[in-house]
């Protein structure tokens, strides 16, 4: 059975809109009115990780929650026609702000590659950008001295991870069991995380994405990644949120103090016992 939005619509209750581009739809929510806040997800997640953000905030602000282009409510094309790049998802969200007209006084939420997506836009328009609300992510290289997680990287270069990916949803479901620590993600909950990738075909991003990670000058990815990385420092003095589960799997402490070093004037919350999801855990 494909999967179908109206089976968690009580988990879901938005609108959904579309923006055209290249012939493809890419989806988002947009509900409420003020200033806006912008929610960029990770991978393997997608819009549905906000849910109870986007719920709270929209009685005061204009919450706009898109899926990146092979994620979530978004179509799900071949590689063939869509580039899944860090470029090409940075393109799309501005894209998407700029049909919206949604130029000033941004509070950008970010969250796994979404702190890359994200922060590449807010570098390219830090006059965009009001305030920073950080999840476990980076927008920046791999910390010196620091391996990527051992998971991640046979997802990123193993013929027999892309199997399993594209043929059993593996990447997106050990995401549900692996995210939260401090307790069981609900098997609902789990189902709504993985149910857009329900066919080899709906899982391309999934792989995609992992394989993304920049780890050397020649992967696509490092020189846009090292170019926002420099221009972070534009941020020093941008009123900024972090919110961090420090039992993350992938995006560990490390991490965090990367932030932490980088952004010293920063309002840091740290939650000892949650994971990869901290909304989940600790919405």
């Amino acid at each position: 059975m494909s999967f179908s939005v109206d089976r968690i619509r009580h988990l879901y209750d938005f609108q959904s809109h579309y923006l055209d581009l290249e012939g493809q739809r890419y989806h988002y929510l947009d509900e409420g009115q003020g200033a806006p806040v912008v929610m960029v997800h990770g991978n393997p997640s997608w819009s549905f990780m906000y849910r109870e953000l986007v719920r709270s905030l929209r009685r005061t602000c204009r919450v706009i929650a898109p899926d990146h282009m092979g994620c979530g409510l978004s179509d799900k094309p071949e590689s063939s026609v869509y580039e899944y790049t860090l470029v090409r998802r940075a393109d799309d969200l501005e894209n998407l702000l700029d049909h919206l007209g949604v130029t000033s006084n941004i509070t950008l939420v970010v969250h796994d590659w979404g702190g890359a997506v994200g922060m590449r836009f807010a570098a390219r328009h830090p006059d965009r950008i009001a305030r920073l609300v950080i999840f476990n992510s980076a927008a920046f290289l791999l910390p010196k001295a620091k391996n990527l997680h051992w998971s991640l990287l046979f997802c990123r270069n193993s013929r027999l991870a892309a199997f399993l990916i594209l043929k059993f949803n593996a990447f997106a479901r050990v995401a549900t069991w692996m995210g939260c620590r401090s307790k069981r993600m609900p098997r609902e909950i789990r189902r709504a995380y993985t149910g857009p990738y329900d066919s080899s075909r709906n899982r391309v991003a999934t792989l995609a994405f992992v394989r993304d990670i920049p780890l050397s000058p020649s992967d696509p990815a490092y020189a846009p990644l090292e170019e926002v990385q420099e221009k972070l420092d534009r941020f020093q003095h941008t009123p900024m949120l972090i919110c961090w589960g420090e039992r993350d799997f992938a995006f560990d402490p490390d991490f965090l103090e990367e932030w932490v070093k980088r952004f010293p004037e920063a309002q840091v919350h740290r939650f000892p016992e949650a994971g990869h999801y901290v909304l989940e855990e600790v919405p």
